[in-house]
This record gives structure tokens, sequence and C-alpha cells, in this order.
């Protein structure tokens, strides 16, 4: 089993143990050893798993605006979270490929290995709710035949997505690419560089 084929298990596992509850404030359980680069996608894709249905709930039109405010705040944590998260996969490549040296004519990609994995991440929550809109018995035919269209789609992206990820992967083994890592910085959640945050610190 290659790299990408590791991580759907993983992501479609830990989605499929979020769906047991379906509720976003149930602690993640991780099956997985604490240092195994299955530990860290699991909870990578929790992440985006009660993320993604925090940004459900914040639509209700009908929402009180209190519980509102209170959601959009845990949404701005959850965010925090998977960055961080992102930036410690990308370590854990470093880490993997700290002895490989970069040929002279090696390039640089666009986009590193754990951003790329995030996108894989993200597209297994969209596989898996389109999956249930494409047979939701309570929408109309034509509801669930342009899901299963869109799902249809989405297969062939996460097809792509794979084996663009893979390639990457093989190419940073073998010299062709280098790996190289900028942090996010990240700037609305600090207190010392959002300035409506450092002002309100500087008057309290």
């Amino acid at each position: 089993m290659n790299f990408t084929e590791t991580a759907w298990k993983v992501f479609n596992q830990s989605i499929n143990d979020y769906h047991i509850t379906d509720n976003v404030e149930v602690q993640v359980k991780n099956p997985y050893p604490k240092d195994s680069l299955e530990h860290l996608l699991y909870a990578k894709n929790w992440i985006d798993t009660v993320q993604w249905h925090l940004e459900d709930i914040i639509r209700d039109e009908n929402i009180d605006p209190t519980e509102a405010l209170k959601l959009k705040r845990t949404i701005d944590s959850s965010n925090q979270k998977r960055t961080d998260l992102v930036e410690f996969i990308d370590s854990w490549f470093l880490q993997k490929y700290r002895e490989i040296s970069p040929n002279t004519d090696a390039k640089i990609n666009s986009e590193t290995p754990a951003w790329a994995v995030d996108r894989l991440s993200i597209l297994a929550l969209k596989v898996y709710h389109m999956n249930l809109e494409a047979h939701r018995e309570s929408a109309s035919d034509e509801h669930r035949r342009n899901c299963s269209l869109k799902l249809n789609v989405l297969m062939e992206q996460q097809k792509d997505l794979s084996e663009a990820i893979d390639q990457l992967l093989f190419d940073i083994e073998n010299g062709n690419i280098k790996m190289k890592v900028y942090k996010q910085m990240k700037m609305y959640n600090d207190e010392s560089l959002n300035p409506i945050l450092y002002q309100n610190v500087k008057n309290a």
C-alpha cells in the first residue's frame, strides 16, 4: 500500500468514526500509535471533519447570534490547529527525507507534501457527504442524479490528486524536487500581529 492509499484509508476511518456519534463535541480517540504517521493523518482528518460540521451548523439562518459568535471562535481555533498540524506533518516529511541530497537541477514544488495531503483530507469529506446526497431517499431523483455526477468528478479528482502526491514524494526521494517548507505565519490569531488584538491588550 503506497502513501496515498494509506492516507485515504485513515481519512475514511476517521470520518466513519466521527459519524458514529455525529457530534462536534465528542473528543477524538485516535487508534494509532502516537509517533506514527497514521496518528497524524487521523488527527488531521478529525479536525477537518469536526470543522466541516461546525461550518454546516453556523450557516443555520435561525442560529442564535451569541451561539454563532461562539461557533466562529471555535472555527477560528480549529483553523489554527489545522494549520499547525499540517506544518507538523511537513516536519515529519522533512525528518524522513533529511538524508536526501537534491540534484543540482532539482526544482521546488509550489505546494508541500502536507498541504497536498490537506487537500486530500478535505476531498475525502467531500466524497463521503456527496455520496450521502447521491443516495438520500428524501431527495428528488434529479438531486440524486446531479450528486452522482458530482461524486464521479470527485472520485476522478481523488485519483489524480493521489497520483500527484505520490509522484511528488517519489521526486523528493530521488532528489528531483527540493523538500522546502515555509511556515504559514497566520497573523489574525496572534495578539502581537493583529492590530485589533494588540490594541485591545494595550487598552486593557
